[in-house]
């Protein structure tokens, strides 16, 4: 019993007494903006091939791998003009294996006498050509064969799917964009008003207020470009949600420094719904601000009621 009394008052009377008296400390102003989640790399997988989309396999929010398989476009003349390679090739090969059998049916009749060497540079010259141009038709059904390889959408980076411009079944043309990928990492972008532009200095301290809570990050780079009176500028944070691109954040920034007198929050003494300081003069009514974390310290601004060079009691509510 005695101890549970010990301890009300000990809550209920000052503990400390400040040898010496309140100093104005220096605080950071801090400027409330919004920032946008972007990817560093926003680039656009592209149709190498005119045709039909014959496979989508991804859609908005998937994470896909560079090189990754996106879709399948399909143009039809391509396997029309495959076939007539084939027959023409076909064509050439037996050409070639007739003009081969009347080569060395000459070259027999050479060694006889009865044929002219006229005739056999004649026979001979036609099996280049045909060799030549089978040559050519297997160049040209390579090249064929290309571009119903390119009929693949590849993924150009790493990184999450923003955008699915278009659907299974449409007809694209060379260039057109089929999907859309940020990739190359997160971060904040900023635009900041010019009046505290100067303020900023890259490296300086960034806090964001997310669902989860607040986080910390690093201003990274300044724009110098002015557009619309705002200056642009990017913010490095560790593990930023990538789940919405584009999402806005609300974002505090260091815009200046000021003095301020500033008390531990446990020094505050409400009663009646106005707030108290216990100093060596006795209770002062006080009008207190904004709270700031101070070498994991909560303290509190003291707006009006006390003076530099005031001596805290320190109490407890």
């Amino acid at each position: 019993m005695s101890l549970r009394l010990l301890t009300a008052f000990a809550l209920l009377w000052p503990m400390v007494v400040q040898a010496e008296g309140l100093v104005p400390s220096v605080v950071t102003e801090w400027k409330s903006v919004y920032g946008r989640i972007e990817a560093r790399d926003r680039v656009p997988a592209r149709a190498r091939l005119g045709g039909t989309l014959v496979d989508l396999s991804v859609s908005e929010g998937d994470t896909v791998s560079a090189g990754q398989v996106l879709g399948m476009i399909v143009d039809e003349k391509l396997a029309l003009q495959l076939r007539a390679i084939e027959a023409q090739s076909a064509s050439l090969a037996a050409q070639l294996e007739n003009a081969r059998t009347e080569l060395a049916r000459g070259e027999e009749l050479l060694s006889r006498g009865v044929t002219t060497v006229q005739r056999m540079d004649a026979l001979r010259t036609q099996v280049d050509v045909l060799e030549g141009q089978i040559a050519a038709i297997a160049a040209e059904r390579q090249v064929v064969e290309q571009q119903v390889a390119e009929g693949a959408v590849l993924a150009p980076v790493a990184g999450r799917v923003l955008d699915v411009p278009v659907s299974m079944g449409a007809v694209v043309m060379p260039g057109e964009a089929v999907a859309s990928i940020g990739g190359g990492g997160f971060f904040l972008r900023l635009a900041v008003p010019e009046r505290h532009a100067m303020a900023l200095e890259e490296g300086d301290e960034i806090r964001i207020i997310t669902p989860e809570g607040e986080a910390k990050g690093s201003l990274v780079r300044l724009y110098p470009l002015i557009e619309n009176g705002r200056v642009v500028a990017d913010v490095e944070v560790p593990d930023l949600p990538d789940r919405f691109v584009d999402a806005r954040v609300l974002v505090r920034l260091p815009v200046g420094e000021r003095q301020a007198l500033l008390v531990p929050e446990a020094a505050l003494i409400a009663r009646q719904g106005i707030d108290f300081v216990s100093t060596k003069a006795g209770l002062r009514s006080v009008v207190p601000g904004q709270r700031h974390e101070m070498d994991g310290a909560v303290m509190v601004e003291i707006l009006s009621g006390l003076e530099a060079g005031d001596v805290l009691t320190g109490a407890a509510e």
